[in-house]
C-alpha cells in the first residue's frame, strides 16, 4: 500500500498535465480521498508505446480517519501534495 501511495503521490500524479496539487475538497467527511486521474499512462508500468488506447480512472484511498479533520492530519502526515 505504502509502495502505491509513494509512488501515486510522486512519480504519478507530478507526471499529470498542469498538476498544482490535490484540491482539500477531494477528501470527504468520512476521511476518505478520491482522486481522478485522466491518463493511465502517467504510472511508469504503464508503457505509451503499448497502449492501444489511453483511458482514466478513480483512486479512493479509504481511511479508519474518524472525521475529515482527523483524515487531512493523516494526508498531511503522509506528504500528500495538497494545493496550497
Amino acid at each position: 500500500m505504502f509502495s502505491f501511495l509513494a509512488k501515486l503521490f510522486f512519480i504519478a500524479l507530478p507526471r499529470t498535465r498542469d498538476f498544482r496539487g490535490i484540491d482539500e475538497r477531494a477528501v470527504d467527511q468520512g476521511g476518505n480521498l478520491t482522486i481522478g486521474i485522466k491518463e493511465h499512462i502517467v504510472f511508469p508500468e504503464a508503457s505509451g508505446e503499448d497502449a492501444k488506447s489511453i483511458f482514466g480512472f478513480e483512486a479512493i484511498i479509504v481511511t479508519s480517519a474518524g472525521s475529515r479533520a482527523e483524515a487531512l492530519a493523516l494526508f498531511k502526515a503522509l506528504a500528500v501534495p495538497f494545493k496550497k
